[in-house]
């Protein structure tokens, strides 16, 4: 950090040791004993630690952060709900069909919906849906991409430890511990863009797959992002074959445009998850599609079951109204994909006078960075780029006062607050970051 000497976050960080596993509680904030992270304050597209420092942020809380930081269209929203209403009821409230009805005008995808406070449990209910309706078993994933951590998607391809020069398949390895075997007994990965694979594992697996769960756009590979033909590979074998398609927009949703990826593609789901972006990083999640699949979460003998007791709260469902009447209603989402091409084109210039091959993935409000000729297909791809390069740039970055994530799968995000970036200040750090790197090279 920009700070060698940062006394209040290592008191913070020995009080969090002997309080919580790793001193914090998610196993992704820890960065190190001398370099995790504890904020004080957060306004616009800025960020302040406890020791006074201040970064322009572009990891946004991994992408919830659509608006800004502390945007008062939401927070003021949020404080009537609870002041008026309540947080929290245990019965339906007018504000459930309120959001539905707005996502439904964004989202011509969308029939029917539930929702609940997290992606993970998003995916959780279109996964079980999508089951219940098919009554089939199988599902198949693709490589590289994050659908939360719930122990059956918490296996994937070991990509980083791949030995590219074979002709073999990466490994299929759990994330870590506690995860059981048996949970990979209906997940079936396959690699992204490759019609092939689509066609043998449908071969394979048919009669059993109940449905197809991709990112169209993957939030946790740089943005690297499905062609038009294969997402219509995949509507069309799932129409043919009685499977359902699952799009996880849990990143991409309310981001990329107002109706998320599959407006991009023109290519709709029957199941789509929703979280992030969804409530400006309040702790609100959806999944929802077609009325006749939704409408298999019922009392009936075979009916799915769905529920949870924080689920469509008033905090979460106010912020979600408060957020999405913005972007439905302005040009928020205009500015943020304006604002990220003038980042890349800055970040290009940047690259290219220091001779780093390079190219941009995804869209502008969630661009990924990847050091190579070629911009990745999937996430094997992402295995030949520079990713040693871009993490050091990455490391001198957060030093130089720019916040994110150094791993060149985490893309680039970027919210309505930064249109106030100072251009040339951020082309002069990507400048002096880029020469340390190379000289750490």
């Amino acid at each position: 950090m920009t700070k060698k000497n940062k006394p209040n976050s290592n008191a913070l960080f020995k009080r969090a040791v002997n309080n919580m596993p790793l001193g914090v509680a998610d196993s992704y904030r820890y960065w190190g004993e001398e370099n995790t992270v504890f904020l004080s304050s957060m306004k616009g597209c800025t960020i302040t630690d406890c020791d006074e420092q201040t970064f322009v942020d572009f990891r946004l809380a991994y992408g919830p952060i659509i608006l800004g930081y502390r945007d008062e269209r939401v927070d003021n929203e949020v404080i009537n709900a609870i002041t008026q209403v309540g947080s929290i009821s245990g019965f339906s409230t007018g504000l459930d069909s309120d959001v539905v009805e707005l996502v439904k005008s964004l989202c011509p995808n969308i029939d029917k919906m539930r929702f609940s406070n997290s992606g993970t449990e998003a995916v959780i209910g279109a996964v079980r849906t999508a089951r219940g309706f098919t009554k089939r078993n199988k599902i198949v994933v693709v490589e590289g991409g994050f659908h939360g951590l719930h122990d059956e998607v918490m296996w994937k391809s070991d990509v980083d430890n791949w030995d590219a020069s074979t002709q073999e398949d990466p490994e299929i390895v759990p994330f870590g511990g506690g995860i059981p075997e048996s949970t990979r007994e209906h997940q079936v990965s396959v690699p992204l863009n490759d019609l092939d694979a689509i066609d043998a594992v449908f071969a394979k697996y048919g009669d059993d797959i109940a449905a197809i769960l991709i990112e169209p756009i993957m939030g946790n590979c740089g943005s690297i992002a499905s062609t038009q033909a294969y997402m219509q590979k995949l509507r069309d074998v799932c129409d043919n074959k009685g499977a359902l398609l699952i799009m996880d927009e849990v990143k991409t949703g309310f981001r990329v445009a107002k109706g998320g990826a599959q407006s991009l593609y023109g290519i709709y789901a029957d199941l789509t998850t929703y979280a992030k972006a969804m409530g400006n990083g309040y702790p609100v999640a959806a999944f929802g599609g077609r009325a006749e699949v939704m409408d298999t979460i019922s009392f009936a003998k075979d009916g799915v079951t769905h529920g949870g007791t924080y689920t469509a709260n008033m905090v979460a469902l106010s912020a979600a109204k408060a957020t999405l009447t913005v972007l439905k209603e302005t040009d928020a989402l205009e500015t943020i994909a304006r604002v990220g091409k003038e980042i890349q084109v800055v970040l290009s210039r940047v690259f290219t006078k220091f001779g780093v091959e390079h190219c941009f993935a995804g869209p502008d409000a969630m661009f990924g960075v990847h050091f190579g000729s070629k911009v990745p297909q999937n996430y094997r791809d992402w295995k030949q780029t520079n990713s040693d390069l871009y993490t050091q740039f990455a490391l001198n970055l957060i030093d130089n006062g720019v916040m994110l994530e150094p791993d060149s799968r985490e893309p680039w995000f970027i919210c309505e607050a930064h249109q106030t970036v100072d251009l040339k200040w951020l082309e002069q750090v990507a400048e002096q970051s880029m020469a340390d790197a190379i000289n750490v090279k």
